[in-house]
């Protein structure tokens, strides 16, 4: 649908510029493309600009030949790359929406919505762009042409938008990559950094962009230099853009050609319509002059600014080098302190050997000596230790007899004890008979006294 659509635009409805506004802008473009950065920008709108001539040439000789030229000449435009077509009409609707957009925006004092049309427009044409020659990713259902992976290597390259990157990522709502590479383009035009990142992507197209686009792609052509420089001109312009609020998932949008296109067949006999259509050339012209002004203004801040960093990186080499002179008298004076202190410290271990060799000698003498003393303690502990065999043994022999003595006192003790018994066992014998025996003399002699 969208090469279709594009087709359309580039075979009847793109108005084609006079030979006057391709030399003026040719000039101007050349005047603001002559740094080195957009060298290639200048070659492709030289490209550009050059088709449009060559097309107005075309169209004025076609009227003046025959039926045949006219079909040779539709023959070889059926011939032409698709691709190609593709880029023009993808270049030139850009240069479109975006004039449209910066007039819009100085109309309505520059701070735009999520409603504005033309912003709408422009956030659509830009998904085209990046959408343009993208290899498509194999799923389950269907081809997948997500550019999100595109843009998350940006922070390889600037680590500043490293932080838009993980907003988007954690922004909950949005479920595709689509929205999150919808969300990240939206936060990088209201930051006004966008042509910053998109810049660093064309200069690295080589190392990065031929892995996910195809051949003849626009980000690979030079149409991506001409894309970047347009879009320095959006900074100027301010926005307030409600990212949660939108439905960012969505399909991608169409482009709406009947703002920009206008059918100038009916007025070509009018002179007023014509003065009018010229009018609107010129005003054309001074609003790519203005926006050149503009871009050229946006280089010079930048040239200043890198010549303030050169200027800053000057005065840091000579502080460095001043740095770097100290550092070497610093270790000059350090070198002699080492060779100072390398024969301290020889001469300290000079008296340290000479004091080992003669604590050695000291050891030796001490050593022959404990060695002797030891010989004779060795055999005076064999004497004492045959004595405390000897009086082991005469223990051992007294503590039999100790045994034997307690034995026999034990014994003696329970004799004494039982003869002590006895004792008292006899005693109350007698004591009883003692008694029995007054018994009996009294008994007796109550018989006695009877008996008288």
């Amino acid at each position: 649908m969208e090469s279709a659509t594009l087709n359309k635009q580039d075979d009847g409805c793109e108005e084609k510029p006079d030979a006057s506004e391709t030399s003026s802008i040719n000039s101007e473009a050349s005047d603001y493309f002559s740094s080195p950065v957009f060298s290639s920008a200048k070659l492709a709108i030289g490209r550009f600009l050059s088709r449009g001539d060559s097309n107005t040439k075309h169209t004025a000789n076609a009227m003046d030949t025959n039926s045949d030229t006219a079909s040779k000449s539709k023959s070889r435009r059926k011939h032409r790359d698709p691709r190609t077509i593709e880029r023009g009409n993808l270049l030139n609707v850009s240069k479109m929406i975006v004039k449209e957009l910066i007039d819009s925006s100085m109309a309505h004092g520059r701070m735009l919505d999520d409603d504005h049309a033309p912003l709408q427009q422009f956030f659509i044409v830009l998904e085209h762009v990046l959408r343009h020659g993208l290899r498509p990713k194999k799923s389950i259902m269907r081809d997948r042409r997500d550019f999100w992976c595109v843009l998350e290597l940006v922070e390889k390259f600037v680590p500043e938008a490293a932080e838009i990157t993980a907003t988007v990522r954690d922004m909950p709502h949005l479920k595709t990559p689509l929205g999150k590479a919808r969300a990240w383009l939206r936060l990088s035009a209201m930051q006004k950094t966008l042509a910053d990142y998109f810049k660093v992507l064309i200069e690295k197209r080589d190392m990065v962009l031929t892995e996910f686009y195809e051949p003849g792609a626009m980000l690979l052509e030079d149409e991506g230099t001409v894309i970047a420089g347009l879009l320095v001109g959006l900074n100027v312009i301010d926005c307030n853009l409600g990212i949660k609020d939108e439905d960012l998932d969505q399909p991608i949008g169409v482009i709406d050609f009947s703002v920009y296109l206008k059918d100038t067949r009916l007025n070509e006999s009018d002179p007023e319509a014509d003065n009018a259509a010229m009018q609107e050339k010129m005003q054309t012209i001074l609003d790519q002059k203005n926006y050149l002004e503009e871009l050229n203004r946006h280089l010079n801040t930048t040239v200043a600014n890198l010549q303030q960093k050169l200027e800053m990186a000057s005065t840091t080499n000579a502080l460095m080098k001043e740095d770097l002179a100290i550092a070497k008298n610093t270790i000059l004076q350090l070198e002699d302190e080492k060779k100072v202190l390398e024969s301290q410290r020889d001469t300290i271990l000079h008296v340290h050997k000479h004091t080992i060799e003669e604590t050695k000698k000291d050891i030796d003498v001490e050593r022959q000596t404990y060695q002797q003393s030891r010989a004779g303690l060795d055999d005076m502990y064999a004497d004492i230790k045959k004595r405390l065999d000897d009086e082991i043994n005469l223990r051992l022999e007294v503590e039999k007899e100790l045994s034997l003595q307690i034995g026999m006192k034990q014994e003696i003790e329970m004799a004494l004890e039982l003869t002590e018994k006895d004792i008292h066992e006899k005693q109350d014998t007698i004591i009883s008979v003692r008694k029995q025996l007054e018994d009996v003399k009294n008994i007796n002699l109550q018989v006695a006294e009877k008996l008288e």
